[in-house]
Formats: C-alpha cells, structure tokens, sequence
C-alpha cells in the first residue's frame, strides 16, 4: 500500500541530493579533468590511450546530468535538453564500446540494459528516428551478448522495451509478446546468465495487453495502478532497487512513454492527474513531437570525431552526421 507521506519524504531526499549531496563544483571540476585528458588524447592521436574516451564519457553524462537535475528538479524550469544531451552520451557509449570487444574483450561496459533501453524510448519520443533506429539495431546485434547484458531485474524496463517493440511492430528473437520469457527461455538454451530476467511484469502485463483500449477510463485506471507501483517503489529511496535509485527514481518515463505511443496511435489520454508522482516537475517536463536536437556537448563532439577519423568500423560512420537539425 502507498504511504503517501513516506512518498512525499523520500521526494524530498531525492531532490535535496541534488543541492546538498552531489555539489554542482565537484561534478564541474571532475568535467574539467576529463576535459584535459581528452583534449590531449585528441591533440595528439593518441590511439593507445583512446578507451580513457569512452571511460570519460561517464564524466560528461555527469555533468550533463547535474545541470539536467538544476534546470528541473531545483529550478522548476521544464526544458530537456540537458536531458536529451545525457541521451546522446548512452549512444555514443554504445557505439564507442563495440570498438573494444576485440582490443580489452573483458572491459566493463560502460552502459547498462536498463540506461540503452531508456535511451532508445527517449530517441523515440524525440523523434530522433534516425538515431532511433541506429540504436535498436546494436541492440539486437548485442542483444545475447556481454555488451548488451539483458539479464535485467528491472520489470519496467522489459515493459518498455516489449510495449516498443509492439509500437514499432518490431521483434526480438522473433517475437514482441512476453518478451522477457521469451528471451529467458533463449538464453537458458545459449547457456546464457538469465537468473535477474523477472517471472512476472505485474502491473506492466496487465498494461501490455490493453495499451491500446479506445476507452480513457480504461487506459486511465492502469495508469494510476502503473503510478502506485512506481511510487511504492519511489518511497523506498536508496534501498528499493527499481526506481529507489537517486537518478531517475522520481521520473515517470515509463508512464510517459505509454502516454507518447497511445497519442500517436490517436488514442485518447489522460489531460491531467491528480497522483503525487505524474505532477513532479521531471513527469512534467515538455517534450514536443519532434524535439530539436540539442547543441553538442563539445567534449562529445570532439570524442566522436576522434572515434570517426580513426575507426572505420566505428558504427556512426555508416550513417553520416547524427544529431544534426
């Protein structure tokens, strides 16, 4: 059962983190220290040195991130784009990383299923088809793999992952219904690491198999039960892992989501709720259909030239300039 008031504390630790926790200076300082190390790499072609790009990307989605959390969550402003840029630096962590598999095969992977997945719905929802595409196509190529590790617990992320998969009428493994058990029972006969890969969606099965009710009141009674398992979740801030993170535990992209794939099937939506979750300022940031692409970070502008001027191979050069208005 929801505990409303336990909701609306573990809120407040959530968004007092970001003023009092992590310091904006420190963030800064650390993106300055990259800052040095890639532009020497850089200067001086170093292609020995290059995998401290990638790791440095880390640095940059930081910075990012912070400034993402200032503008909405301690300012109230509604604006994505420092969101939109944390986006762009999961892709470019993706593409980077394949150029390693041969080079450092036990490297870690500097992204996670949950963050590519999460990446690939906002690319949608941006309407960054290019780029969209570009990214489920890794993931499906990396999809049985280490550098893509699907051996997630998260229920939501297997949710949005199925629920796009249906939008786009797109399958993994040959298939777009129950995904998660389908690719549980592949990876027990690839002798695959399955055990996080959840029974059951709960909530988000019920929601799968009417996402496209015509009727609001339908589609609005799920949204609230989505919410309330989110929220239970949420108030469970530093020990729950699904959404009791510091980062995104507050941010209902999942329910977002749901919302962008029905009003583009014309749909009818919810105008407005009256839950604590889905009126937090980061469930009420604009997100316009499409979303111009941000101004490059120009750290990540300078990793990704590097990557393209001395990989062939690197993924981006198929495609030409990315990220362009």
């Amino acid at each position: 059962m929801l505990n409303l008031k336990k909701l609306q504390l573990s809120y407040k630790r959530y968004c007092k983190n970001f003023v009092e926790g992590i310091k904006f200076e420190d963030v800064e300082e650390e993106y300055m220290d990259s800052f040095n190390r890639i532009t020497h790499i850089v200067k001086l072609n170093d292609i020995e040195k290059d995998h401290i790009l990638l790791i440095d990307l880390d640095s940059i989605e930081s910075h990012n991130f912070s400034k993402w959390k200032s503008d909405v969550l301690v300012n109230h402003e509604k604006k994505s784009d420092e969101l939109k840029k944390i986006m762009m630096v999961v892709f470019h962590q993706c593409m980077a990383q394949s150029l390693y598999k041969s080079r450092y095969p036990k490297m870690f992977v500097e992204y996670t299923f949950r963050e590519a997945i999460m990446t690939l719905i906002h690319f949608t929802m941006f309407g960054w088809e290019k780029e969209e595409n570009i990214l489920f196509n890794f993931i499906v190529d990396h999809f049985d793999s280490r550098w893509m590790n699907a051996n997630d617990l998260n229920k939501h992320t297997w949710f949005l992952l199925e629920l796009y998969l249906q939008f786009r009428n797109k399958t993994i493994f040959g298939t777009n219904q129950n995904l998660h058990k389908a690719v549980k029972e592949q990876f027990k006969k690839m002798d695959l690491e399955y055990g996080l890969i959840p029974e059951e969606l709960n909530v988000y099965t019920e929601v799968l198999k009417n996402w496209e009710t015509p009727q609001l009141d339908e589609i609005k009674t799920l949204i609230d039960k989505m919410s309330v398992f989110h929220s239970i979740l949420a108030s469970e801030l530093g020990e729950s892992i699904e959404f009791g993170d510091f980062g995104y535990g507050f941010y209902p992209y999942e329910i977002l989501f749901l919302l962008f794939v029905r009003k583009k099937r014309r749909l009818p939506i919810p105008e407005e709720f009256d839950d604590f979750l889905m009126n937090t300022p980061e469930a009420k940031m604009i997100i316009s259909d499409p979303e111009p692409y941000p101004e490059w970070d120009p750290l990540l502008k300078l990793i990704d030239g590097f990557y393209r001027k001395n990989y062939p191979d690197y993924i981006p050069n198929r495609y030409g300039e990315l990220f362009q208005n």
